[in-house]
């Protein structure tokens, strides 16, 4: 699980660094909207990254391989939600359009097993 408190950190840093890139790099080279699709993405990455430190955090105290999924399927969320829709504002192209509902499933998936792990493990 250590893997994953490192890439919860580093995505959430990196969720930083594209939320101020979005606001200042980016606002004038694309429209309102496709900013806002940009925002999106970073708000559900900084949202997934601090639940995958907080998985990490539980796993201490709750070892679960449910928890170890969990935290699998929070990250490929972040890269298919997320880099979906950094993908579709930057280049514009309507493609990456239908792999956005796949990282929400992965996150929807993802918190399932959470809450899932915790019902097992809860004495």
């Amino acid at each position: 699980m250590k893997i994953y408190l490192i890439v919860g950190a580093f995505t959430a840093m990196l969720a930083v660094v594209l939320g101020a890139f979005a606001a200042h790099g980016l606002k004038s080279q694309l429209s309102g909207s496709l900013i806002a699709v940009f925002q999106t993405g970073v708000q559900y990455q900084m949202y997934h990254s601090l639940g995958l430190i907080l998985l990490v955090l539980v796993a201490q105290v709750m070892p679960s391989s449910l928890l170890v999924w969990s935290a699998g399927f929070m990250t490929a969320g972040m890269v298919l939600f997320s880099g979906s829709l950094y993908l579709l504002a930057v280049t514009g192209s309507k493609w990456f359009g239908p792999i956005t509902p796949i990282g929400g499933l992965c996150f929807i998936i993802a918190w399932a097993l959470f809450i899932f792990a915790a019902f097992k493990g809860l004495k």
